[in-house]
């Protein structure tokens, strides 16, 4: 059925007498649509009709007694729009607390630990969970939680773990102690962004345990540059400091013994510290550990519950109720005067039963397996151990290790020793791999791929699953294993029964269950029906009626487009030019649908570039990709870019560095470039400390359009030297940036009077570009690798030490030889609308602006230092922008923003995961009808709840 293009033209038309780019389409996309006519009945309704039908509807529901009561909470919102911080604040959310930035009330104290009843051992429901975390990307290691009715456990914080716990609402509030098996990116990167959320809970703000092995403090030390330093008090380290100096190795064995953690009523947790260890080394003669060698494994010890109390038998022995039945009872023996005899515990009570106990095993390499088949500390737990009587028997083990050791003949044959204990493979042994573990997000992809797969591919780790259908190493279930001991692959959210006692065992109740892709669409026709000729009509913008031919036709037709002229610059554009990929659209903290800031700009073979990396970017990457492809772009980077040091822009790039660094090891390769603000370079010197991010830094103050100018100049007088002279001095180079510097403080954010001075407070001097000169020589090349002609970092308006970015690609000549200009793109990063912003997005090709806020929130948008909807919209306008890319909503807007549909005739709207390659720009307006009929019937469900939820303050 030929697509209904007039009908189309009307969305965004106006009427004869309307003042022209102003539509009469002004509906808050976040309410609940009324039902709309089939598509099919277009032909005699238009679109147009059909949406104004709707939105007289909504008038008339606005002034309904119960709209104007402020009717169901999830289903209406008033025009007020109330903003999800507001609301977080009313119920004692602290963000300027959490973010160190709340010093109104004095000096900060120490943020407070939660205070739990005591508990009764013999009365108490406990579980083991797996939080699946990572194990459909594998970007991180899986957290487990142990479960008690008022302490809650957790063993591992990798990157999304907020995430996944608030599509479960899994109470984060509620952890006490978090344990981390070995300390680096895969077990800690969603720590930061757990500790800012619980800093900013309640009056006083509060926080965890952290435990973790000694390397531990160098976490710290890197977290301390942007977290309040009174969210990291509480974190305790244990064993052998790690030393590179042979005269300070520590000797090993007076850590041998397990260190007692906790040990309170209902569990005691011991570690057991693992290290390399080569086969025939001897006791006591170790190597010298570096940051992240250490590796723990967890003894969680639940307490024997005492055998049944018989009065009968008390009586028998002329004991009378009272303070003797009590001390038998707690185990004490009590002397009979009646009888003359000494009664034991043992004589009036049933044998006590003995406490589970879980192992938590994180064995990550062949020499930390050579120590854990050695280690005597766990002789005890060994169902064939004929030592001491002593022994405790171990009810479920569960394997952090990676697959390739798990797999080896030494560690079966290790794990056989724990009898019939039930053996869970947690490291990254995905058999419900085709269960995403994100599962609300990948329904809306999977909808979104329907209606619009040259925006949305199909999502990349279905690739995962035939990877593993082939991979010789796996470890399989009990169900035709080679093992003798019983072993399961973990599932999202199994779990296993330690109290009550008649309930001991695996519980797969809570397991997602698996939502084929056909399901999904099937549930989106029985929905939306007109949504198959809606995908109809999408698949016409690209194919036949659609693409730059339509789209110079339209303009043709339809003159008020006129400035929506075809660029220039995309001239017989090719698809493997450019491909921008929303990776993160949300802002503060990620969410159900939308994962904080990421966008990745693929040069496909010329590599790639990161603009932010916000945490989980690795998993978004390989959910988009696949395994594989996620991988080939890590190892492509060229470049990342960091606008500021908040954690909801930064916090993901240790793990894409170390990942980075793993998969080019032993491969030639130069440090990656990051660019970033001076803050952000204390916590990377920090981190550093604890592993290696193979990288290289450069301030954006350096990278601004001012600072270009001195290097070129500097770069020139280099250039007339001697090549002898030119590496040993830098006279020259200091007498040009300080001769330089005068003039550049005159067009740079440092100058005197500048309009950023009130927000800036005049941060110091411009950088000495002497000592950043060897970089901007690295930089310049890579630009010139990744076909761009410059990367121009400009301040904005947000915090201290915030920038935007402009990227502009080469010059190329076409197949006529004709010389074209490169294209253009500029990222805001987190701002008000600016000079300095709109000066630098003169003429972009495409402007991706943040839009926190709908327009009606205007004095949020300023009190916070972001930007509504309009306020982007006009600075693309004012800027002569091409197009115009919407994105970092706030999390109140879960699925779709709110947003007024005048003049987003040159705009779009950001999904996570959404791919726009540059040859589709010319179309890309036209799809935004068509994703705002696939959320037409979403209630509004404000993620504030879910968040509260996650956060929340009962016990």
């Amino acid at each position: 059925m030929p697509c209904m293009i007039s009908n189309l033209r009307l969305l965004f038309s106006s009427s004869a007498t309307a003042t022209p780019f102003l539509s009469p389409l002004k509906l808050k996309l976040t309410r609940p649509s009324l039902p709309l006519a089939p598509l099919s009945s277009t032909l005699s309704r238009p679109l147009f009709t059909v949406f104004s039908a709707v939105e007289r509807g909504r008038r008339r529901l606005r002034h309904s007694p119960d709209f104007a009561r402020g009717g169901n909470r999830r289903t209406f919102r008033d025009d007020r729009g109330r903003d999800k911080e507001a609301l977080m604040e009313e119920s004692g959310f602290n963000r300027k607390r959490a973010e160190g930035r709340d010093r109104s009330d004095g000096p900060r104290k120490d943020l407070q630990l939660k205070k739990r009843p005591k508990a009764n051992p013999v009365s108490t429901i406990s579980y083991v969970q797996i939080l699946g975390t990572g194990m459909d990307t594998q970007d991180t290691s899986p957290s487990v939680l142990l479960f008690f009715d008022h302490q809650r456990f957790i063993f591992n914080a990798g990157e999304g773990l907020q995430r996944f716990c608030t599509e479960h609402k899994i109470k984060l509030s509620k952890i006490d102690h978090i344990f981390l098996s070995r300390v680096c990116s895969e077990t800690s990167g969603g720590l930061p962004g757990l500790l800012l959320t619980l800093a900013g809970i309640g009056d006083e703000g509060m926080s965890v345990n952290i435990w973790g092995p000694s390397d531990l403090k160098y976490l710290v030390d890197a977290m301390k540059s942007f977290i309040p330093n009174a969210a990291m008090v509480h974190t305790k380290s244990f064993g052998p400091a790690p030393s590179s100096d042979a005269a300070a190795i520590p000797d090993l064995n007076h850590f041998a013994d397990p260190i007692i953690l906790v040990d309170d009523d209902v569990v005691k947790i011991s570690a057991v510290l693992l290290w390399p260890e080569e086969s025939g080394q001897n006791n006591g003669v170790h190597s010298a550990m570096s940051p992240g060698d250490m590796s723990v494994v967890y003894v969680c010890e639940l307490p024997e519950l005492k055998g049944k109390f018989h009065p009968e038998r008390a009586k028998e022995k002329g004991l009378r109720p009272g303070p003797e039945y009590r001390e038998l009872q707690l185990g004490k023996s009590v002397f009979s005067k009646r009888l003359n005899v000494l009664v034991h515990p043992s004589d009036v009570m049933d044998p006590s039963i003995p406490g589970p106990v879980v192992l938590l095993v994180d064995c990550p390499t062949q020499s930390h397996l050579q120590r854990l088949s050695s280690v005597g500390s766990l002789n005890d737990y060994y169902a064939d151990f004929l030592g001491k009587e002593t022994k405790k028997t171990v009810t479920c083990v569960i394997h952090l290790s990676p697959a390739s050791i798990v797999s080896s003949p030494d560690y079966k044959n290790w794990m056989k020793r724990f009898g019939s204990a039930q053996h869970i493979i947690a490291g990254h042994e995905m058999k419900n791999i085709e269960i995403p573990i994100l599962c609300s997000s990948s329904r809306i992809a999977a909808r979104l791929n329907y209606l619009c797969p040259q925006l949305f591919p199909a999502s990349g780790f279905w690739s995962i699953e035939q990877s593993y259908l082939s991979a010789p190493d796996t470890v399989h279930s009990s169900e035709g294993t080679s093992l003798s001991c019983q072993s399961i692959s973990a599932e999202n959210l199994l779990k296993f029964t330690l109290r009550p006692r008649d309930k001991i065992g695996l519980d797969r109740s809570y397991i997602p269950n698996k939502t084929a892709h056909s399901n999904i669409i099937d549930e989106l026709h029985t929905e939306i029906p007109e949504i198959v000729e809606a995908a109809q009509c999408v698949h016409h913008l690209w194919n036949g009626t659609g693409g730059m031919g339509e789209e110079r036709r339209f303009m043709q037709e339809e003159p008020w487009l006129s400035e929506n002229n075809l660029p220039n610059c995309l001239e017989n554009i090719r698809r493997d030019d450019l491909e921008i990929v929303l990776l993160g659209t949300g802002s503060s903290q990620p969410s159900k649908y939308r994962n904080v800031s990421s966008i990745y700009i693929n040069l496909f073979a010329k590599g790639g570039l990161l603009l932010d990396c916000g945490e989980g970017t690795l998993g978004q990457m390989k959910r988009r990709f696949g395994v594989g492809g996620a991988d080939d772009a890590v190892k492509g980077l060229r470049c990342i870019w960091i606008s500021h040091i908040h954690a909801d822009h930064h916090s993901g790039l240790a793990r894409i560095l170390a990942q980075r660094r793993d998969l080019l090891k032993g491969a030639p390769h130069e440090p990656l470039l990051v660019i970033g603000p001076r803050q952000l370079k204390r916590y990377l010197d920090a981190y550093q400390r604890l592993e290696d991010l193979d990288m290289q830094f450069l301030d954006c103050r350096n990278t601004t359009e001012a600072s270009f100018n001195v290097f070129e100049e500097a770069s020139e007088l280099s250039m007339e030297r001697s090549l002898p002279e030119s590496p040993n001095s830098h006279n020259g180079l200091r007498k040009v940036t300080n001769g330089s510097r005068a003039n550049a403080a005159d067009s740079t954010l440092f100058a005197r009077g500048s309009p950023m001075q009130s927000c800036w407070k005049r941060p110091g001097s411009p950088p000495d570009i002497s000592v950043a000169f060897p970089v901007l020589q690295n930089m310049k090349k890579m630009l010139k690798e990744a076909g761009l002609e410059a990367l121009v970092s400009f301040p904005v308006v947000h915090c201290p030490q915030a920038f935007g970015v402009a990227l502009k690609a080469s010059e190329r000549l076409n197949s006529d030889g004709k010389l074209i200009e490169g294209w253009k793109i500029v990222y805001s990063g987190d701002t008000r609308p600016c000079p300095e912003l709109t000066e630098a997005s003169r003429g972009a090709t495409v402007l991706i602006h943040e839009a926190t806020f709908e327009d009606s929130m205007v004095d949020e948008a300023i009190a916070r230092n972001h930007s509504t909807t309009e306020e982007a919209i006009q600075v693309g306008a004012s800027a002569g922008v091409y197009r115009i890319i919407l994105t970092h909503f706030s999390q109140r807007y879960p699925k779709i923003p709110v947003f007024d549909e005048a003049h987003m005739h040159k705009t779009c709207i950001a999904f996570d995961l959404m791919s726009i390659n540059i040859a589709d720009l010319p179309v890309l307006p036209r799809v935004l009808p068509y994703l705002k009929m696939l959320f037409r019937n979403e209630m509004i469900v404000d993620e504030s709840d879910d968040t509260r939820d996650s956060v929340s303050l009962a016990s």
